[in-house]
């Protein structure tokens, strides 16, 4: 199963531990992690299911290429960490 985790400043919000979930993609794991951690979703996905501008995340380290759809493959045992994006200069 892969494993869910949130940043801490996202924890601060809304209480979501790592966990471990079901899901070939990055949008079926997120839906099963939102179903643990309902008010988590408005946070990492806009009205559209979109990730949020200001959210990244990552699978096994690397960058999800699909933002919109989260369709990215997710391997069995894969991590998958939600954080906010960082921007500035």
């Amino acid at each position: 199963m892969p494993r869910v985790a949130f940043t801490r400043n996202l924890q601060r919000h809304v209480a979501c531990p790592p966990c471990a979930v079901a899901g070939a993609t990055v949008r079926e794991s997120l839906e099963a992690a939102f179903a643990l951690y309902p008010r988590l979703r408005g946070y990492v996905l806009d009205e559209h299911g979109e990730l949020r501008f200001h959210m990244s995340i990552y699978v096994d380290g690397v960058p999800i290429a699909d933002r919109k759809g989260l369709g990215d493959p997710v391997p069995e045992g894969a991590e998958i960490f939600v954080m906010q994006a960082l921007s500035g200069g």
